[in-house]
């Protein structure tokens, strides 16, 4: 067997049992440093393809003497990306169905009422920086609660129309009000 450096060497010419090899060396490494972030074993496992994939990348470009410090620096930091991912896409989930349930809650107090009025009067005024199409198919779906068919048939369109301007129009209005949320 090569030892560390002769392996690295002849992995960054493309050498891909050697590249192997270092998986083989380093894989438990990889996933003890990634497990310190993610509990999930599945995602550490797709963290250590992109991990191993970037190192394989990275490599014929490695100038380091601590090559064991380079893959754990690159574990660490592909491990707090997928973390911001996440935490992102928890965000973006939470603000779609706030914006969403404003419109369907039931109040119970004139104080809920208030609160609810206020809010749907803000997602009305983010509803006038999208386009026209889109504005009508989410205020009458969401606002005047009417189903899909109903929109069609006042606009002179397809379901499946309405569907994608619903679709479409709830991207936009999600990502305004992200960034009026934001804003606060």
């Amino acid at each position: 067997m090569l030892n560390e450096s002769e392996l690295i060497e002849k992995a960054a010419n493309g050498d891909e049992k050697s590249f192997a090899q270092i998986v083989d060396l380093y894989k438990n490494y990889v996933f003890a440093i990634i497990l310190n972030f993610i509990k999930d074993y599945d995602e550490v496992e797709n963290v250590a393809q992109e991990v191993f994939l970037q190192v394989y990348l990275s490599l014929p470009k490695y100038k380091s003497n601590s090559f064991k410090g380079w893959i754990g620096k690159i574990a660490t930091n592909k491990s707090i990306d997928w973390l911001r991912r996440k935490k992102s896409k928890f965000k973006e989930e939470v603000l779609e169905d706030e914006m969403i349930n404003i419109f369907n809650q039931d109040v119970d107090t004139p104080e809920e009422l208030l609160i609810k009025k206020e809010k749907e009067k803000e997602i009305t005024k983010l509803c006038k920086s999208i386009p026209p199409i889109y504005k009508e198919a989410i205020i009458e779906f969401y606002l005047y609660g009417k189903s899909y068919e109903e929109i069609a048939r006042e606009q002179g369109v397809t379901v499946k129309t309405v569907a994608s301007r619903l679709y479409r129009g709830k991207n936009m209005l999600k990502e305004k009000w992200r960034e009026y949320n934001e804003s606060l």
